[in-house]
């Protein structure tokens, strides 16, 4: 478990009532052959550092949720700390991932988890199995629909190619796309044949956020996996992959707020947050108010 400060000082445990959201953070996945995934490891205590001054302030108005983070009612979100993870014990973080996400479900709650590369929402979203369907709203710079790098299948190019073959995944919504990444034609066109809904971030620039939340039924349950370098480096420099033309703060927290009035969140992550290139923690913090929304977002849900 991690012994840095819990993100807004939550508690890690509930005395008088079960939680409705359970925070934790898992360093590593999957890392590729010859790679060292230990700088994204950095990225959970980070956030967690980042949020310390708004710590005890739920009571305050916040202008993004239009009121306190919980309404004016009890505490009902903790923060368990970290998971044991090790760099390339790619099997062994998976199982620990997906066993994590199947206890904080098995309490009713809704599990939020704090990355890690991009690799950690494959047994995240696999944690779900057995509460689907569900869809999948990804926020992301790229589409991730390699089948394999260097003979991995589960590494940080591979999420959407591996959340599509999960039978409990109904659809998903890949948003903020832009520039060039790992994908090839044939990623492309696999993304097409399974069915993604693929909103490029110049769309939701003209077009506003429903073009990406119109294609998520009504009533449906998202997961929503946020890799930071779906928002622009202007406002996200901390990421190992930046690209201009990204999605701004309060499109990002648009989609988040509108998932949870158009369907129901029922479980979020944030990844990709790469600490050694943030600068004067802008990174850090903007990806500590995005999970504050998060938060607000379900605390609000019906």
């Amino acid at each position: 478990m991690s012994a840095s400060p819990s993100f807004l000082g939550l508690p890690d445990r509930l005395a008088n009532c079960p939680p409705r959201v359970v925070i934790f953070g898992a360093g590593h996945g999957s890392t590729y052959p010859g790679k060292d995934s230990s700088a994204h490891a950095l990225a959970a205590d980070a956030i967690r550092a980042a949020s310390q001054d708004d710590a005890g302030l739920f009571d305050h108005w916040d202008f993004d949720l239009g009121g306190g983070l919980f309404e004016g009612k009890q505490v009902c979100c903790i923060d368990v700390g970290n998971i044991p993870t090790t760099l390339h014990d790619n099997v062994g973080n998976r199982a620990r991932i997906e066993m994590k996400t199947r206890e904080v479900l098995a309490l009713s709650a809704m599990p939020i988890m704090l990355g890690g590369d991009d690799s950690v929402p494959i047994p995240f979203i696999a944690g779900f199995a057995d509460h689907g369907p569900v869809w999948v709203l990804q926020i992301d710079a790229h589409i991730d629909w390699r089948d394999e790098v260097d003979g991995e299948r589960y590494g940080y190019s591979n999420p959407m190619r591996r959340v599509s073959e999960m039978t409990h995944v109904a659809g998903m919504v890949q948003v903020g796309m832009r520039g060039v990444g790992s994908a090839r034609v044939t990623e492309i066109e696999a993304a097409r044949h399974y069915g993604s809904r693929i909103v490029t971030a110049r769309e939701v620039h003209t077009q506003g956020v429903e073009a990406a939340l119109g294609h998520i039924p009504e009533g449906a349950r998202v997961v929503i996996t946020l890799d930071c370098d779906g928002l622009d480096p202007s406002i996200m420099p901390g990421v190992a992959a930046r690209s201009p033309g990204g999605l701004t703060y309060t499109q990002v927290i648009d989609l988040i707020a509108g998932v949870g009035s158009r369907a129901k969140i029922a479980g979020f992550d944030l990844v990709e947050f790469y600490p050694p290139a943030d600068i004067g923690g802008l990174s850090a913090l903007t990806a500590a108010r995005l999970l504050t929304n998060a938060i607000g977002t379900i605390v609000r849900q019906v």
